[in-house]
């Protein structure tokens, strides 16, 4: 199989009435309180951890993560480049849901992710659905997914975020891929990838997610309901927002996306603020805590389309303090209250608001890189957003 991953993006919708940067913190108040990443940020914000970003490239440029990338290594040698079309969009919005800081005055503008301060390990291991070389690298970089893995685990980084899969007729477990997953497990990082986005689909199994050891992510909306696209299978180890998610570009603007590459970077994020409060957690405890504290459980414990249920960082966090016997933070007021919203509301009839982005996107098709799998976003332009590097 090799890499077998792709990125299926909907194309460009019109021409949406430009909005002020500072709406795009508005509009993504309601993710980061699902998490609970306000709460967790009382005790971390992810300083000491570092995310490996496996995916398109990063723009270490972009003002929502200068000074957050650290130096990568790019698998594939072929496609786009810094500052041409189709390069490092996906791998951007990745690395911003997990350690964006935002920019401007306070950093009060742009997207601010689950830990903002991490470092991101950036490593390319495909391209972008419409870069003209992606037929090329999927014939002569077949192994470069298993490859990242390990480089990425030998850098020394804390979690492994593998938004990608999948999920085609042909797709089956790869040696290679297993072995480097047990490998970076056995070096002490948590691996987390997509679950799939093929709830619509008959949900096919998708690796990386199926790989034994990963802890594979499932999406839920606005409300806290399985998303429609999400695959439901037996490896769903927990839930995360994946609709209607705001994600930062290198083309200076912001998209709202769906799916389950958006729902594994926000776990990566809650695993890095978990492992900057407690930096000596195995892989299989950041599992245990992460599932055993999760937000609204499923009868039973688990299902196939949620998992253990919606992370929660705070809790996980908490839980670790008290096995520890650290004390609990003293809220500070810096991170609650208004500026982070309500948090998840209960869907009014007819649907949250984003439910028109699934079908808008899947009709609109998409053009896989690989053997029919998918980096699992889909994303619309939200109008014209330019940064402000202020």
């Amino acid at each position: 199989m090799g890499t077998a991953a792709a990125l299926a993006l909907a194309t460009l919708l019109g021409t949406a009435a430009p909005a002020g940067a500072d709406s795009i913190r508005d509009q993504q108040r309601w993710a980061l309180d699902a998490v609970r990443a306000p709460q967790a940020w009382e005790y971390t914000r992810g300083e000491g951890v570092t995310v490996a970003v496996l995916d398109t490239g990063v723009d270490a440029d972009h003002p929502d993560l200068v000074d957050n990338v650290a130096e990568g290594w790019d698998f594939v040698q072929l496609g786009a480049g810094p500052g041409e079309p189709h390069w490092a969009e996906h791998g951007t919005a990745m690395a911003g849901i997990i350690a964006g800081h935002g920019h401007g005055r306070d950093g009060g503008d742009g997207v601010l992710g689950v830990a903002p301060e991490a470092r991101i390990l950036p490593v390319r291991v495909l391209l972008e659905d419409d870069d003209p070389d992606r037929d090329r690298a999927r014939d002569e970089r077949a192994g470069a997914l298993a490859e990242g893995i390990r480089w990425a685990a030998d850098q020394g980084a804390d979690v492994i975020n593998l938004s990608l899969g999948d999920d085609s007729a042909s797709a089956h477990p790869d040696p290679e891929e297993d072995a480097a997953v047990r490998y970076a497990l056995s070096k002490g990082a948590v691996v987390v990838a997509s679950a799939g986005n093929g709830g619509e689909k008959g949900d096919p199994v998708s690796y990386p997610a199926g790989y034994p050891g990963v802890l594979a992510v499932a999406a839920v909306d606005r409300g806290g309901s399985p998303a429609e696209f999400s695959t439901r299978r037996w490896y769903a180890a927990l839930s995360a927002p994946g609709k209607d998610v705001i994600v930062a570009d290198p083309d200076s603007r912001y998209y709202t996306g769906w799916g389950t590459s958006a729902a594994a970077a926000f776990v990566s994020g809650c695993a890095a603020l978990l492992l900057s409060a407690h930096p000596d957690l195995p892989p299989a405890e950041v599992r245990r805590l992460l599932t055993e504290t999760a937000q609204h459980s499923p009868d039973g414990g688990r299902n196939d389309a949620v998992g253990s249920g919606l992370v929660d960082a705070a809790a996980a966090i908490e839980a670790a303090n008290e096995a520890a016997g650290a004390p609990a933070a003293e809220p500070d007021g810096l991170h609650t209250g208004e500026y982070f919203g309500p948090g998840p509301r209960p869907e009014p009839t007819g649907g949250d608001g984003a439910g028109w982005l699934a079908p808008v996107a899947g009709g609109l098709g998409a053009l896989l890189l690989g053997t029919g799998g998918a980096l699992l976003l889909r994303r619309v332009w939200l109008g014209g957003l330019p940064v402000r590097p202020d």
